[in-house]
């Protein structure tokens, strides 16, 4: 961000210093008239304001002065047009002859954070630009002599173009009322604010009124042209700069963050930006980070732990109380902002909805630890049912079929020696040994199928359908081993759950069974022909899944309208959820407010 920001205002600085290049080339081609150093004052005058605005939009992103200023710069190169010798542009210059003396106004009212504060300041700024627009035109539009080759000529009326006159007065009450809202505002400035603002108020007043002033008095002090156009340059040029100056300064930057911030504290608009943004816009470092103090450590917005900078990392850190206790921290560059009195401020103003959003960040991280547990717990006892089932086929299940060949053995030797009471019992032996193997193997099924284990969640839901005596639809879009182990083993409890449901209850006579991995994850359906009225309540079996989806992060949906079938839907995440790295412990700030360097 701060690299698209740097981009878009060196572009900016390119197209003001080109525009104002090909003034400069316009004016000198064909003039025969005053020396071209006079002529391009408008131009070096607009590059003065547009340079003075892109160092405070750089400085300052969120602050529309620099926005303002660079509006101001692109006025007076406009305005600068009149003088040169193409009837258009000429025009275009006498439309914009007046509008960098709005802007002063515009200015004045919305510093320091930019923004027009009140309705009245917005009515002013209104006029002014009005005032600037409207107030030239009776003279181009009805006075041939001033119209460029009849561009905007549209009658030649004296009366009318006297009207010009008329609104001079008007323009002086826009000023007139600018200034007692800047007086307002001193009134209520701090101490150490008057100090500054009383001086800059009064220079910019004075630069938006002595342009007219000079015209009046050029009779009364005997000031030739040249004389005093190169004064009203000299008082305008000084605007931008003492704007700029000013505006970047600590204590009115820390005027205007507050305002800003103050600004977003108020709004309820549903769109507003985070937190974390309004600080990172207000304090101009598009990096800045919001943590919140949770026990010993640190998390952000969600819940999520974060670790706070470490030496030489070029970031600094300021923390932020409430009612005496840490309750988070602001993390930002060092190196865009040196003083972090700026940063403590923002702190103190945002304190209360930091807190609110700490409390709501702890939430979030004690929703995911628990969540987290949930799941070790799950995989421990996955992990345990897998266990269990191996050790069940390859340990006792491998000894019964041992027993079982040893005990046919001494059925055909007793059979060879002719004692049939020995046969009897050893062929008895055998079949019970037969019988007691195929409940092992249906207890190893119950607790994970050996096909799941071994050829994953295809091959076992495959399995799992060609023993059902019910004619059943599959559909199966999955990859083999590409899922976790917890998920696998989730979708087939599903669909076995499913199936076995609607086998015992439905009364269905045909049953269907999908399963898709897709990008999203993984999506489950078992539905039946059946009576319906099924409910996830009406058992353990499926609130036993529900619990279980959800600690994978995943939700399962049953609809069983009464008579109309049964539809149990299952999602699943494709991955599992990331292990819970523990909270980074709080350490101290290596010097609240400093770098973090060593």
């Amino acid at each position: 961000m701060v690299g698209s920001l740097r981009l878009g205002l060196v572009l900016l600085g390119a197209a003001v210093a080109v525009l104002g290049g090909v003034e400069i080339a316009l004016l000198a081609f064909g003039n025969a008239g005053p020396p071209l150093w006079l002529l391009t004052g408008f131009t070096e005058l607009g590059w003065t304001y547009a340079a003075a605005g892109l160092v405070a939009w750089w400085r300052r992103p969120s602050n529309r002065l620099g926005a303002i200023l660079l509006v101001g710069g692109l006025s007076w190169i406009g305005a600068g047009l009149v003088n040169t010798t193409v009837a258009v542009l000429i025009a275009a210059g006498q439309v914009l002859a007046t509008v960098p003396l709005a802007v002063v106004v515009h200015l004045l009212l919305a510093f320091p954070s930019g923004r027009l504060r009140s309705r009245a300041s917005r009515i002013v700024v209104a006029a002014a630009y009005a005032i600037a627009l409207v107030g030239p035109a009776p003279q181009y539009l009805f006075t041939p002599a001033v119209a460029p080759d009849g561009l905007l000529f549209v009658a030649d009326r004296p009366d009318l173009a006297a009207l010009s006159g008329w609104l001079s007065p008007v323009g002086g009450v826009a000023m007139l009322a600018a200034a007692v809202i800047l007086g307002a505002r001193l009134r209520h400035a701090p101490r150490a604010g008057r100090r500054v603002l009383a001086p800059l108020y009064a220079y910019g007043v004075l630069a938006a009124v002595f342009v007219p002033a000079t015209a009046w008095a050029r009779d009364l002090l005997g000031l030739g042209p040249e004389l005093r156009f190169v004064l009203q340059l000299v008082v305008l040029a000084g605007v931008p700069v003492a704007f700029a100056l000013v505006l970047l300064r600590g204590g009115f930057a820390r005027t205007g963050q507050i305002e800003e911030l103050g600004a977003w504290l108020g709004s309820v608009e549903a769109a507003r930006p985070t937190l974390e943004q309004a600080l990172a816009d207000t304090l101009g470092d598009p990096s800045l980070r919001l943590v919140f103090r949770v026990g010993e450590g640190y998390v952000d917005a969600e819940g999520a732990p974060a670790a706070l900078p470490r030496p030489g990392s070029g970031r600094a850190v300021v923390e932020i109380d409430q009612a005496g206790a840490a309750v988070g921290a602001i993390v930002y560059d060092a190196s865009l902002i040196a003083d972090p009195e700026p940063v403590r401020a923002a702190g103190r103003v945002v304190g209360i909805a930091v807190e609110a959003q700490r409390l709501t960040a702890e939430l979030r991280a004690s929703r995911d630890a628990l969540r987290r547990s949930r799941l070790r717990l799950v995989e421990a006892a996955d992990q345990e049912r897998r266990r269990i089932a191996q050790n069940l086929h390859d340990g006792l299940q491998v000894q019964l079929v041992l027993l079982a060949l040893d005990a046919a053995q001494v059925a055909k030797s007793a059979d060879d020696a002719a004692d049939p009471t020995t046969r009897d019992a050893a062929t008895a032996l055998r079949i019970g040994i037969d019988d007691a193997a195929a409940a092992l193997r249906r207890t190893v099924h119950d607790v994970l199928p050996a096909t799941l284990i071994e050829r994953g969640l295809a091959t076992a839901v495959e399995d799992l359908v060609d023993r059902l005596p019910l004619p059943t639809d599959l559909q199966l879009s999955v990859a083999d081993r590409t899922l976790p182990a917890a998920v696998e083993a989730t979708a087939y409890f599903v669909v076995a759950e499913g199936l076995a449901n609607a086998f015992k209850h439905s009364r269905a006579r045909r049953l269907a069974v999908r399963v898709t991995h897709h990008d999203r994850g993984l999506e489950i359906e078992v539905g039946d022909d059946g009576i319906g009225g099924a409910s996830l309540e009406a058992g353990t079996g499926l609130r036993g899944l529900a619990d279980r989806l959800d600690v994978l992060g995943g939700r399962l949906v049953l609809h069983s309208p009464t008579g109309a079938g049964t539809r149990l839907l299952a999602h699943l995440p494709g991955t599992d959820p990331p292990p819970a790295p523990p909270l980074p412990r709080a350490q101290p700030p290596h010097g609240t407010g400093s770098p973090c360097a060593s």
